[in-house]
């Protein structure tokens, strides 16, 4: 593989464009408009930096990363990628359509992967043509620093596909772990009913915020506390993710929380909106 594609500008999108493009890659990062992209451009120059300091890159290569990921709005430019990794909002309509489209404009021979973090890969796979080359990259938040990848084979993925891909991750510098196409795989299967239960904890009044994160971080060595960590990935994405798990599982014990549905409906959804269980705005 040289040339991947990359829809979606968002915090996972632009950390999957960071680090295949540190990794020699050629990046096509597409979203729905110039700002979006032009905004994840430079998210990736400022995490890039970061590692600067750190020294953990050199400038050289930031410069050389920075000049294989080309910006765009046009999806017709994936034509010739040998892989598309799809990482936009967590809804399988909206990935469905997505695919449709992927599947007319690539080649039939590019694998089309989803960062999903809940969907079925299978679900995904049956919006094209190509199910065989459907599969599903896991990556974790932020990118850069986490070194797994779930990899989610579907029902029809064909094992090539399966093979290419744990290479890729390798390539770049991820540990590829498998498994299969069930409801929120094993990381958020485990990770969010975690995370739910710690809000339940909050609302019925056992702790407050930061007691709770304590008590997880002393206890049990976790280097983030469960509400943190829920303010640091999104409640909007925690919720969906839980919704998945309560619909496709159908047991009660995945329900979501009341208080993150209504913290979400407020629109408090943790680090990117600046409130969460948490203030981020001095952050701002």
């Amino acid at each position: 593989m040289k040339k991947i594609g990359v829809i979606g500008a968002g915090a996972m999108g632009c950390g999957i464009a960071h680090v295949a493009s540190l990794s020699g890659f050629e990046v096509i990062l597409v979203d729905v408009k110039d700002e979006f992209v032009n905004k994840g451009l430079s998210s990736i120059s400022k995490n890039m930096d970061r590692q600067l300091e750190r020294e953990k890159i050199s400038i050289h290569e930031k410069e050389a990363a920075l000049s294989l990921i080309n910006i765009s709005t046009d999806l017709n430019l994936f034509k010739e990628c040998d892989l598309v990794i799809e990482a936009v909002t967590e809804s399988l309509d909206i990935k469905g359509s997505i695919f449709k489209k992927l599947d007319q404009i690539c080649r039939k021979d590019c694998i089309l992967s989803t960062n999903t973090s809940s969907i079925s890969i299978t679900e995904i796979a049956s919006y094209t043509t190509r199910p065989q080359m459907v599969i599903g990259m896991h990556f974790m938040n932020p990118v850069p620093v986490m070194k797994l990848v779930e990899v989610i084979r579907g029902h029809l993925t064909d094992q090539k596909v399966v093979d290419a891909i744990l290479k890729l991750a390798e390539e770049m510098g991820k540990i590829a772990v498998e498994c299969n196409d069930y409801p929120g795989f094993v990381a958020n299967r485990i990770l969010m009913p975690m995370i739910n239960e710690s809000i339940y904890c909050l609302m019925e009044g056992v702790a407050e915020s930061k007691a709770i994160d304590d008590i997880m971080k002393l206890g049990t060595a976790h280097p983030m506390g469960p509400l943190e960590l829920a303010d640091l990935i999104g409640l909007d994405v925690c919720l969906a993710i839980m919704q998945v798990l309560h619909e496709q599982l159908g047991d009660d014990k995945y329900r979501p929380c009341p208080l993150l549905r209504r913290m979400v409906a407020a629109g408090t959804i943790g680090r990117k909106s600046g409130q969460g269980f948490y203030n981020y705005k001095k952050l701002r």
